[in-house]
């Protein structure tokens, strides 16, 4: 899909939803991607693996610069801390970059992502992986695709068919009330991977590569742009809470059904 753009590099007034979360994402994940070199320093958040760079606050400042003119009554919620509240009943969720672990550290597994959502859910999600030159676009009555092309199908199967796309911070395994619901459904996957990048996972899963995505505690801008691909491409998604925690689990209908069966029925821990 090809976005229209003004000659001075700005968005043009006229774009749909879906065009300007397509010229949003790719342009945010451009200049993350020119920053990337000059990027020498980070900030931790939660952990040293959890962590913010200039580039991350710099596409998410072009994300609300354009919104703010384009769509000035739509509320804003960004990672990078962000906030509008408008008068629409929308909101706009900005990822500027998902994955900056790996963004920082040379790894090709990040992307910029957002979703817009109102009170019948998420309408709406966009993903730009700039390694691949990907962008990922879908939500409701708009099928899932990649660059223009249709994306494929989250495919139903047994999760013991299948591959799940799983990742729990090491702090957690520590504690068996998540540690244990979580080994119990990657176990009962044929195999697993870890990209570091949930929304580069939920993109993935959403054509069919993964058969089944889950992890614990999500905030919105990680799971609301993949949700709304996953959704799009005929897949299923559940949020169940096990032992205090809050798991997260999109992909093939089976695959969900099958992975939220284990993650409830593991030992309750005190």
């Amino acid at each position: 899909m090809i976005t229209a753009v003004s000659p001075d590099g700005t968005a043009p007034d006229s774009l749909d939803d879906t065009a300007l979360a397509a010229w949003l994402v790719r342009s945010a994940g451009a200049l993350a991607a020119r920053m990337r070199t000059g990027v020498t320093t980070f900030e931790e958040k939660t952990s040293i693996s959890d962590v913010v760079t200039a580039a991350d606050h710099a596409a998410e400042q072009l994300v609300v610069d354009t919104l703010r003119r384009l769509r000035p009554e739509d509320s804003i919620l960004g990672e990078e801390g962000s906030s509008h509240e408008g008068s629409s009943g929308r909101t706009w969720v900005i990822d500027p970059v998902d994955g900056t672990y790996n963004f920082f550290t040379g790894g090709s597994y990040w992307c910029s992502a957002l979703a817009l959502k109102d009170d019948g859910g998420v309408r709406l999600g966009a993903i730009y992986h700039p390694a691949e030159d990907a962008l990922w676009l879908g939500g409701q009555n708009l099928p899932t695709t990649r660059n223009g092309v249709p994306a494929g199908q989250a495919v139903s199967a047994p999760l013991a068919q299948s591959c799940a796309s799983v990742y729990l911070h090491h702090t957690y395994l520590r504690d068996d009330a998540a540690a244990q619901p979580y080994l119990a459904a990657v176990l009962g996957a044929a195999t697993y991977r870890s990209w570091g990048s949930a929304s580069c996972e939920l993109a993935a899963t959403s054509a069919g590569i993964f058969g089944v995505w889950f992890q614990q505690g999500l905030p919105e801008w990680d799971w609301l742009p993949g949700l709304a691909l996953v959704e799009a491409a005929g897949g299923d998604s559940a949020v169940v809470d096990v032992n205090g925690y809050r798991w997260h689990v999109a992909g093939g209908r089976q695959q969900v059904a099958d992975a939220v069966a284990l993650l409830s029925t593991a030992p309750a821990v005190a």
